[in-house]
């Protein structure tokens, strides 16, 4: 009984993406059949976006640091050091 239940939870699941027998067939068709294949387009970044970003990142961590008191940064400190060597 025991083996049978190991069995089942140690299964793999698989997600199917055609769940429907037509339409994997649909989209093979369709993918054997198709003379030009569209490339998706490469994702640019606006840039307006990307420098507002990096404007708030490189202010972000001193002026935490400077809003942080001497207990909350040693308490983070020890935090951080103790997920460093937890990973050893």
């Amino acid at each position: 009984m025991l083996d049978r239940l190991y069995y089942i939870t140690s299964m793999k699941k698989v997600k199917v993406k055609h769940p429907d027998f037509c339409q994997l067939a649909a989209a093979i068709v369709e993918e054997a059949t198709d003379e030009n294949p569209q490339e998706p387009e490469p994702e640019t970044k606006n840039p307006h976006a990307v420098a507002l970003g990096r404007l708030g990142g490189l202010k972000g961590g001193k002026a935490r640091a400077d809003k942080l008191t001497p207990s909350q940064r040693r308490r983070i400190a020890i935090k951080a050091a103790h997920a460093r060597w937890k990973k050893k």
